[in-house]
């Protein structure tokens, strides 16, 4: 059984057209080399005719007399015989055969020019003169005395550029028109193709502009059967990713939870021995344990708002400016206590389709790395605004701190990479940031403030209909 194969690199489309249209482009050179070897043959044929009735036109003009001959051929005869030299007809008389009596003398003999046998039938074959092909006719006729037979042979030969040329207009005669059906059918088949090809296109629009967690199956209406079967394909294969995610984020979600009570536990019971032991020492060591208890805490919290993170975003009317300025007023108490200004600039209002929940977890982690690696003293400013050319919505925390090398500025966003070694972190923060933006269809992006320290930005779709002040 034949299998097509199919090029590397090129589209379905193309594809289906040079199967579909070199075999056709085959079998009209093919035909077109037959239908002039055809053009040929009957004009040949039609040539041959013509010859054999000029050669016995010919021989009727020679008669033998007694053991000689009269030949009956006035020079006007042969003028107009010999007048066209495109057309040119030119012939020959010689007994015994070869032995020049009358017309061209160089007119080639045919190929069995040794016999001498009269056969009174034309006998056809094409020969060359002047480098110019010729179709020649060659007639022997019997004559003399019965005890001094004599064979006179008669050659008329006729050139063939009238022949090819009259074959070339019919087989261009009747090409052009199978040329223009031709350019017709690879319109209509071209049509036909982007027709039956248009499920398809469907089915990739339909994929490329779905969300990244969005699993449900796909739904293709009037559709040929092959890409109903291609649907329920891609159906099972998200079915099968959607319930390994889910068993993924419920291990996830089990593990931590089992997790946060004997942390909780222990960090209780180490602060508890914290405060009864008198052994400096013994305190120096429940020290350690409790820093290693709070970081595993906070990993706990981490895993579990990045599980959070990765479902699907609910998309409900908020005010990202109204949760931005909620958040930092929340956390102005930890940033006092830790020697910083935290305030917040921008728009006083900002309508916004989005998950308040993910977005306030965010800025939370947004907040926690800024006083977490930003020295005492420092500047941090929570900042809402609007960009109206790209019609999104910009949530950006700016601070003044030591900032980041530019070959690092790539990095803060993977998970588990920190750029600093003080204990408390776990590298989580700026991936949870940048998986929220993603699930609200934006992004996130870190570059150095204006001020020397780290800027990182949330670019949020705005709703339609939201527009810049008038």
């Amino acid at each position: 059984m034949f299998t097509p194969r199919w090029w590397p690199g090129l589209s379905l489309r193309r594809q289906l057209l040079l199967w579909l249209l070199l075999p056709q482009l085959v079998l009209w050179a093919g035909g077109g080399l037959l239908a002039y070897r055809m053009a040929l043959s009957y004009v040949e044929k039609g040539i041959d005719q013509s010859l054999s009735q000029s050669v016995r036109a010919q021989a009727r003009q020679v008669k033998p007399v007694g053991s000689g001959l009269l030949i009956d051929f006035p020079r006007a005869a042969q003028d107009v015989l010999e007048q066209d030299p495109n057309d040119r007809l030119t012939y020959m008389v010689s007994s015994p055969p070869g032995q020049f009596l009358l017309g061209n003398g160089r007119l080639p003999q045919p190929p069995a020019a040794g016999s001498t046998t009269s056969t009174a039938e034309p006998q056809f074959h094409t020969a060359q003169l002047d480098g110019k092909p010729l179709r020649i006719v060659t007639l022997d006729l019997g004559y003399g005395e019965p005890d001094v037979p004599q064979v006179l042979r008669v050659q008329v030969g006729k050139g063939l550029a009238v022949q090819q040329r009259i074959a070339g207009e019919l087989v261009a005669d009747m090409l052009a028109p199978l040329l223009a059906l031709g350019a017709l059918l690879s319109l209509l088949v071209h049509a036909g193709i982007r027709r039956g090809l248009v499920p398809l296109t469907r089915l990739a629009s339909q994929l490329e502009h779905r969300a990244v967690d969005a699993l449900s199956p796909i739904a293709v209406q009037q559709a040929p059967t092959e890409v109903h079967a291609l649907v329920l394909a891609v159906n099972g294969l998200l079915a099968q990713v959607a319930r390994n995610l889910s068993q993924e984020k419920r291990f996830l979600n089990d593990a931590a939870h089992q997790l946060r009570t004997p942390l909780a536990g222990l960090i209780s019971q180490v602060e508890l021995a914290q405060r009864q032991t008198s052994d400096p020492a013994m305190a120096e060591r429940l020290a350690k344990v409790l820093t290693g208890a709070q970081r595993s805490a906070h990993l706990v919290h981490q895993l579990l708002t990045l599980a959070r993170t990765e479902t699907h975003a609910r998309r409900e009317a908020m005010d990202l400016a109204h949760l931005a300025r909620d958040v930092a007023r929340e956390w102005t108490p930890r940033a006092l206590a830790a020697g910083m200004d935290l305030g917040y600039e921008g728009e006083d209002q900002l309508p916004l389709h989005g998950d308040a929940l993910q977005l306030r977890e965010a800025l939370a982690n947004l907040l926690d790395n800024a006083l977490r690696y930003t020295p005492r003293g420092s500047r941090i400013t929570l900042r809402v605004s609007r960009d109206d050319t790209h019609h999104t919505a910009l949530l950006a925390l700016e601070d003044n701190g030591p900032g980041l090398p530019p070959e690092q500025l790539a990095q803060v966003f993977q998970r588990f990479w920190r750029a600093s070694t003080l204990p408390g972190g776990c590298g989580l923060g700026l991936a949870i940031v940048q998986e929220v933006a993603r699930r609200h269809g934006g992004g996130a992006s870190a570059a150095a403030s204006p001020t020397g320290g780290l800027t990182v930005t949330l670019s949020l779709p705005l709703p339609a209909g939201v527009t810049g002040p008038a």
